[in-house]
């Protein structure tokens, strides 16, 4: 009909006790942890247990004994003190030069941890001080096992080699100068 107007909607009753029971336990345990943390003694303790008392009528031994639980035993993870978190090491400018010049070369060929400082900190090489060459290599996130994969596909490319000359040629002082383990799993890589 128009102009009728519309019944008006009833909402359905639903029972909020234990919501309500549940937002005054946590927000205690929230009021209480953080009196705990900001170094609050046994008063802010208590006066935290007569507020929580005086604002829940019957249910005030239950959040009593909560809010004492829970001051007197904070959770593992607020008693532990956080590590300072490792920063990446800051660059000086002739470090940052070392960087670029190992990422051209690792976009050229493959190398190891100790070829690729020997590379930039030799005098036939970049004639970057050691120390400097050291630090931008280890600055970089190489994978020297793809390294080690790369170079010994490399090597069987050029020329033949059994696996244990293979790994003996990768891992020599006067080669690559990769770990044994690197080698062999460059060899494994190459088919060998």
């Amino acid at each position: 009909m128009p102009g009728a107007p519309f019944p008006p909607q009833q909402q359905p009753k639903k029972s909020n006790k234990k919501l309500i029971i549940g937002g005054i336990i946590g927000g205690l345990l929230i009021i209480c942890l953080g009196s705990a943390i900001a170094g609050g003694g046994d008063d802010d303790k208590s006066k935290a247990a007569a507020t929580a008392t005086a604002a829940t009528g019957p249910a005030k031994a239950e959040v009593t004994e909560a809010a004492e639980v829970a001051t007197a035993t904070p959770k593992a993870e607020e008693t532990k003190t956080e590590a300072p978190k490792a920063e990446a090491p800051k660059l000086s400018v002739e470090e940052q030069n070392a960087v670029r010049a190992a990422e051209n070369y690792l976009d050229f060929a493959p190398f190891s941890r100790k070829g690729l400082i020997r590379q930039l900190s030799s005098d036939a090489g970049d004639g970057y001080p050691l120390k400097v060459a050291t630090k931008a290599v280890d600055s970089l996130h190489i994978d020297y096992n793809e390294q080690a994969a790369r170079a010994a596909k490399n090597y069987l490319e050029l020329t033949s080699f059994s696996r244990a000359g293979l790994i003996r040629q990768l891992e020599s002082s006067a080669g690559d100068q990769y770990t044994h383990e690197q080698a062999v799993y460059g060899a494994k890589a190459a088919g060998l």
